[in-house]
């Protein structure tokens, strides 16, 4: 047995990737377009151990199962706010930093007493591990995210217990809620109804997943908003790798994957030929490698663009979008990626390399352009290919960097930006309209920063 993490607060590092529990189904993404998913952290965690069998862990920043002291754990969620009939539920753990693992990282069972104290429970008096067992996880390693499927036991609103015991002497060791960013979740997925206007919703942000809490705050957001996510790249950092897409963005934005229209950024090629994002994705990321595709929600089309590559006029993408835009018949047009061709942003300049592509999707009346890479908020008024405002057949571009990644700043305010914010994560949501659109930047819990507004497809 490793006594080393009996019971001392640890330094907290950054979680390394997401393994799915043997009872569990493979992880691919939680929410597709008629389900909304919630996050919930424990209202209370603890665990308890034979030999200090009056001892109280219930401020530990750990939890623990082994057989050598006998150790189990106890996790209480209160489920609240969920509507319709709930198809998944995922219990997730985190293993702590600097433990080198266990053969064995428990079994986990429902229980009937949902009222146990997490300040006063202690070997003595704790309560039965008593209903079915619902998962077992294997072999861990630390620093890594766990995943048990609870769905038999979690109903709908409500206040469940989770009980977790091993048969190893070697223990496995859990993140508690005081951990904050690394607490445990339970997922809850659910069926739920398009929004009021039966409109497709197109939501989403750029820049996103680290080691920070910002993309988990944005993830939140995706959990209340139906529709489909599109990401304007730089999707995980630093390098794009598959660790890092399992370490960061898996437990956050990942559980929205199955509604996800990506598209690349620099730091996702910072990977060899972007391998990482492209094994994560699938074909969600459209034609192998390519980086490039299109897609139609109700009356719009919307483009998906690769700025890590050739964009030049002639080249085969700028030719692939001209003749996609062509065959369109749709009569409002969307189009994202990573590069902005118009930013005010101090850390990176305008990326006029991109020009062709905006020049193209101009040259077929297309409405909304939206970007990423750098990290703040950034709303233009519509402007032709050169940056000049252009009301009749201009463009509205945002810059939609701000989902989840540390934040830039401003420099130079460029012509024609009209709303700006290098403070707030959030997600940018547009509400396309047959013949109009809304968008609306939403705020993560607790800052206030808001923009929205509505206008005509050309």
């Amino acid at each position: 047995m490793d006594t080393r993490f009996a019971r001392p607060p640890l330094t907290l590092g950054s979680v390394a990737v997401l393994v799915v529990a043997s009872a569990a189904v493979v992880l691919t993404g939680s929410v597709a377009a008629s389900a909304a998913s919630v996050t919930f952290t424990p209202v209370a965690d603890t665990y308890v151990q034979s030999d200090t069998a009056s001892t109280n862990y219930g401020t530990s920043t750990q939890i623990v199962v082994d057989n050598s002291p006998v150790r189990r754990s106890f996790l209480r969620f209160t489920v609240s706010g969920v509507s319709g009939t709930v198809t998944t539920a995922k219990l997730r753990l985190r293993t702590i930093s600097g433990n080198s693992g266990s053969p064995v990282g428990g079994t986990f069972r429902r229980m009937s007493n949902t009222t146990w104290s997490e300040t006063g429970t202690t070997w003595n008096n704790q309560p039965a591990i008593d209903g079915a067992t619902l998962g077992t996880v294997g072999a861990v390693s630390g620093n890594t995210w766990y995943e048990i499927d609870v769905t038999a036991a979690v109903t709908g609103n409500g206040t469940y217990s989770f009980g977790a015991t091993s048969t190893n002497g070697d223990g496995a060791y859990y993140d508690t809620r005081e951990s904050g960013a690394d607490a445990p979740q339970l997922v809850v997925t659910t069926g739920t109804t398009p929004p009021p206007s039966g409109d497709p919703v197109f939501v989403g942000a750029g820049d996103i997943a680290d080691s920070g809490s910002g993309d988990s705050a944005t993830a939140a957001l995706l959990d209340t908003i139906p529709g489909t996510v599109f990401t304007t790249g730089d999707n995980v950092y630093d390098s794009g790798t598959a660790s890092q897409f399992s370490s960061y963005y898996e437990p956050t934005w990942g559980r929205h994957k199955s509604r996800t229209r990506p598209s690349p950024g620099n730091h996702d090629y910072n990977t060899s030929g972007a391998t990482g994002y492209y094994n994560y994705f699938g074909t969600s990321a459209g034609p192998s490698g390519r980086g490039y595709y299109s897609f139609d929600l109700g009356n719009w089309h919307v483009v998906s663009l690769n700025s890590n590559i050739s964009m030049s006029a002639g080249s085969t993408q700028e030719q692939w979008l001209r003749a996609d835009l062509a065959a369109s018949s749709k009569p409002c047009t969307l189009a994202y990626w990573h590069h902005p061709l118009f930013t005010s942003s101090s850390n990176h300049a305008p990326s006029t390399s991109t020009r062709p592509l905006y020049q193209a999707l101009y040259d077929y009346n297309a409405d909304v352009v939206v970007w990423g890479h750098n990290h703040v908020y950034e709303r233009f008024a519509p402007m032709n290919p050169s940056g000049g405002a252009d009301a009749s057949r201009g463009m509205r571009s945002f810059v939609a960097g701000m989902g989840g990644a540390s934040h830039y700043g401003f420099g130079t305010i460029q012509p024609n930006s009209e709303a700006r914010n290098s403070s707030a994560w959030g997600v940018l949501k547009f509400t396309l309209h047959s013949g109009s659109y809304d968008w609306q930047f939403v705020p993560v819990a607790g800052q206030t920063y808001n923009d929205s507004g509505t206008a005509a497809c050309h």
